[in-house]
């Protein structure tokens, strides 16, 4: 039987949510069919928490086709997101919201997220643009039941944008290799202790955690249980914690479903033994056998004054060498370089070395980023990031 967990408004939300933005391709494109098996079983098997997005491609018109085919709109919860170029006054968020709703086949959305948001400032400027009013208009009619954010930027960030509003819950990216990555375990507790619930993405860090782990962290955790999948052990490290509230999970195929679905079942609060904590504590070293900086995430560097995101960099800089360059590269580029607001790339430190004197663990902040700047800003990066940061100040 699927577990679940209690939102701010009493609902029962399954522990594991089917998240959207990978429902089966063929030749490319979408497979309506094998995505309605998918959607159809996920629900059979419990899950009533569905994840999608207005960018997601063609993710809420094919959800929106099966639910439409299946009449199973009663069955689940709905959450998709306002892109933030979409952001500029409320008849851009009336615009979008309708093309949502037509695309779903519904006429309310149960969870509505502003989507990546990553600083005070970037929520600050929907204010002004009329956001609030607008919430609340469609609070009143009906049309949206509950209001969140969806999070990609740095922990102190996240921390203010807790406290600029009343949130119903919030979504981070969180799993065992990114505990102090962007809202990290610090904004997890914090927004629980603010009776936010949490909904966790990428609790596989885009499957690595699940096919991509090191030989010896595989053999690890083999050694200890070879009939544990390594994303359940991911999994399980999630429902382990009371602070979390859904983990979504974008599965793809059927065998995905059900070995996810059998997690599920049987996760509990406090459900790991000390044994396997240590366990996956121990993968977790291995990983951080390749890291280059001994960087913690505490941000006790932070804020800099020139805007660089020194945990994200190094965090970035890390995985280019622990889980491979790709997600080094994505990694640093979401972090700082395509979402932020303001920039928070390695390239704006101008050696004033105030981070240095606030670092506990007496890490050469200046010398590192350079090195990292190697890796994570050649020559083609730099030129993409800066175009990119470009057309977004065009667009505001």
């Amino acid at each position: 039987m699927m577990e679940y967990r209690i939102d701010k408004k009493g609902n029962k939300l399954s522990v594991l949510g089917l998240g959207c933005m990978r429902f089966p391709k063929q030749m490319g494109k979408t497979d309506l069919k094998a995505s309605e098996t998918l959607v159809l079983k996920a629900i059979e098997s419990g899950i009533n928490y569905f994840d999608t997005a207005y960018i997601y491609g063609d993710s809420e018109e094919v959800l929106g086709k099966i639910i439409e085919k299946n009449n199973i709109r009663d069955k689940m919860y709905i959450a998709t997101k306002l892109p933030m170029n979409k952001r500029k006054n409320k008849n851009d968020f009336e615009e979008c919201f309708n093309t949502q709703l037509k695309r779903l086949k519904t006429d309310y959305i149960d969870y509505y997220l502003m989507h990546m948001l990553t600083d005070l400032d970037m929520w600050n400027k929907l204010c002004e643009a009329g956001i609030e009013s607008w919430i609340a208009e469609k609070k009143e009619r009906g049309q949206i039941n509950q209001i969140g954010f969806s999070f990609h930027g740095s922990q102190g960030e996240f921390l203010k944008i807790l406290d600029a509003y009343d949130w119903d819950f919030c979504q981070i990216q969180y799993n065992y290799m990114n505990e102090n990555y962007q809202a990290g375990k610090v904004g997890l507790i914090k927004a629980y202790e603010k009776e936010i619930p949490v909904i966790i993405m990428e609790p596989l860090l885009g499957g690595k955690l699940a096919n991509g782990l090191p030989k010896k962290a595989l053999e690890t955790l083999k050694k200890y249980d070879k009939d544990i999948s390594p994303a359940t052990w991911a999994l399980n490290w999630l429902w382990n914690q009371k602070e979390v509230t859904s983990v979504l999970s974008g599965m793809t195929y059927l065998p995905q479903l059900a070995d996810n679905v059998k997690a599920a079942s049987a996760s509990k609060v406090d459900m790991l033994t000390d044994k396997e904590v240590n366990t996956i504590n121990k993968v977790v070293e291995i990983f951080n056998e390749s890291y280059k900086i001994p960087c913690t995430g505490c941000n006790y560097c932070m804020p800099c004054p020139q805007g660089v995101n020194i945990p994200a960099c190094f965090s970035s800089y890390n995985a280019y060498y622990a889980m491979g360059k790709i997600e080094g590269l994505k990694q640093y580029a979401m972090s700082v370089g395509i979402t932020s607001e303001k920039s928070g790339r390695l390239t704006e430190c101008i050696d004033c070395g105030i981070c240095e004197k606030k670092c506990p663990q007496n890490i050469e902040i200046r010398k590192n980023l350079k090195l990292a700047g190697k890796k994570l800003e050649p020559f083609y990066i730099k030129t993409g990031l800066t175009m990119v940061k470009k057309y977004m100040n065009k667009r505001k």
